[in-house]
């Protein structure tokens, strides 16, 4: 099948993710700009020593989550006019509920949350003058189904599916949609180095024996930005293998 769009700019949240970053080679290959969010140095350095070799056909734009003047740099003269919003961004914070710091819970929720619901008011925005948007937020079966240690992270993404949930219900008359994934243990980031000590009782949980590839999250994310997804909207997209279907042994 062959993948429509309708648009040529995207924004990647997380940029210097490897899910980000497989993403942002795909869309490369499908004509698509991609513009990668960095918060440090070290991560756009990380970007371009990524892509370079690939391309030299992509954007970054520094979106620091952690600090509020970064959000100018959404704008017009800056960003442009963004067709695709594609959300990996999250920072880790995994602790028992009872042994968490206050302090750091407030800081937490203020740069997963608070400062994402920013960035959304001014995407939206700069969507609505082109009446037309896609949004992708890749959340985790854990905001459902979370591991011990992981409620901060679970009520973080339950929040951001809300407001992307919201986003689509009120402006997808006005040609912007969105859609939730749901990605289990994936081959990459925190859930690769999870696997490396948790193999032996995690695999066997899901039916197909094996976590997601990054580039099978980028095949499906990319497909979601497509014309041929244009009915999907204001739902949730399990990826995950099976991992969630049935109850855990």
């Amino acid at each position: 099948m062959r993948l429509t769009f309708d648009g040529n700019l995207g924004v990647i949240l997380g940029g210097s993710s490897l899910l980000g970053l497989a993403l942002a080679k795909s869309m490369l290959n499908s004509g698509i700009t991609p513009v990668l969010t960095y918060r440090s140095d070290a991560s756009k350095h990380k970007i371009e020593k990524a892509l370079s070799p690939v391309s030299s056909g992509f954007k970054t734009l520094l979106l620091d989550f952690s600090n509020r003047d970064t959000l100018k740099n959404i704008s017009p003269k800056i960003l442009g006019s963004p067709d695709f919003l594609i959300d990996f961004a999250q920072s880790d914070y995994e602790r028992l509920v009872s042994s968490a710091r206050v302090d750091d819970i407030y800081t937490y929720f203020e740069e997963n949350i608070s400062f994402r619901a920013a960035v959304l008011i001014q995407i939206s925005r700069l969507m609505l003058k082109c009446k037309k948007g896609r949004c992708v937020f890749v959340s985790s079966t854990a905001a459902s189904q979370p591991n011990p240690g992981q409620g901060f992270y679970a009520a973080a993404k339950m929040a951001s599916e809300a407001l992307y949930r919201s986003m689509g219900l009120e402006l997808g008359c006005r040609g912007i949609t969105s859609v939730i994934l749901r990605p289990g243990y994936v081959d990459a980031g925190r859930g690769k180095n999870f696997l490396s000590t948790h193999a032996n009782e995690t695999l066997p949980k899901i039916p197909v024996g094996h976590p997601v590839l990054p580039e099978k999250i980028a095949d499906t994310i990319l497909f979601l930005l497509s014309e041929s997804a244009g009915s999907f909207n204001a739902t949730e997209i399990c990826i995950d293998g099976g991992l969630t279907a049935g109850k855990q042994s």
